[in-house]
């Protein structure tokens, strides 16, 4: 949906305590928004920085992206220190965690739900050559042998 053609070679490093299906949501995020500048944060090693960032060239972060279901004073610190934030959210507990937040006040603030991210798990290699599509808001994912269609859900923003 953005015009955005382009390779991009990636190292994704998998935390200890991340579940692959967290690892892919994170490529896919990537992918969703995949400019000059954008890279992985230490995301689940440290609270101070999302999942992956955009930084202008003062060192101001103008996109942070998150993936999973962040508290409340994790949203507030994001949404202070950053232009936009994007937060994808998936597994079965995003449907009862969204209705428990109030994210109104934060006009910077994407909450996009992600359902079925389970599957994903099935494109993870060690090696992996991702392909992905998005057309009238839909997501195509692919590794050459096994497509994925995920229909994303935009809660806010």
């Amino acid at each position: 949906d953005r015009n955005h053609y382009a390779s991009h070679s990636l190292t994704v490093a998998l935390h200890p305590s991340e579940t692959l299906e967290r690892m892919m949501v994170r490529i896919l995020a990537f992918g969703l928004h995949a400019e000059e500048g954008l890279c992985f944060g230490r995301g689940l090693s440290s609270d101070e920085e999302p999942a992956i960032q955009k930084r202008n060239l003062t060192g101001d972060i103008e996109l942070w992206i998150d993936v999973g279901l962040p508290d409340a004073r994790s949203v507030r610190k994001a949404c202070n220190r950053s232009d936009k934030v994007r937060i994808y959210a998936y597994g079965r507990a995003a449907r009862i965690w969204w209705p428990q937040q109030d994210f109104s006040r934060h006009e910077n603030l994407c909450v996009i739900l992600l359902p079925d991210t389970a599957e994903l798990e099935k494109l993870a290699s060690r090696s992996m050559n991702l392909d992905l599509s998005v057309q009238e808001g839909n997501i195509w994912i692919g590794n050459g042998q096994r497509s994925i269609h995920l229909e994303p859900i935009r809660l806010k923003g």
